[in-house]
């Protein structure tokens, strides 16, 4: 096991990786057109080259044997949608769901927030579907504090995301 910096050599993974977890988590009772499209326009190849080649992103891959089973993206310059002074978001934390309960998630997150401390980035945030209860679980456990709520916006549905902050010390 491996985590490392992301490559491009790595934004095909990363796609697929996104999809087949975005999929699992939010679309529990089968696939519409509506999220179909979204996903299929929102994890390509293509965006994730350019979000690996992006100053404002880091993105940290976990790596086994056979690939990319989880990875976590950083963006910094993003203000939190409620009153928060952070403006550097955990903005995905994904790993395979077959690899759930192996630590992967806690490592992936350590090693983003080691990064913001040697930055010397002092608070993060992330949002997560309020629905989300393992996802919720796992931050709360790992010292986040719930601050507030915004929305995850698909043309005009609307889904009602927590906001929670990470105070680094």
């Amino acid at each position: 096991m491996t985590i490392r910096a992301a490559r491009m050599s790595d934004a095909s993974s990363l796609a697929a990786l996104s999809i087949e977890v975005w999929l699992g988590t939010y679309l529990n009772h089968g696939i519409n057109g509506f999220f179909a499209d979204y996903v299929l326009q929102e994890f390509t190849t293509a965006r994730m080259e350019t979000l690996i080649a992006d100053p404002k992103q880091v993105i940290h891959v976990h790596e086994n044997t056979n690939g990319i089973d989880g990875f976590i993206r950083v963006t910094s310059e993003n203000p939190a949608p409620v009153n928060n002074p952070s403006e550097t978001e955990i903005s995905t934390l994904y790993v395979q769901p077959r690899h759930h309960g192996k630590g992967i998630g806690k490592h992936l997150l350590t090693a983003a927030l080691d990064h913001c401390k040697t930055s010397g980035i002092s608070s993060v945030w992330l949002a997560t579907n309020a629905e989300n209860s393992p996802a919720i679980a796992f931050y709360l456990a790992r010292g986040f504090v719930h601050v507030g709520e915004t929305y995850f916006v698909i043309d005009d549905q609307q889904y009602l995301n927590n906001v929670y902050a990470h105070q680094l010390g």
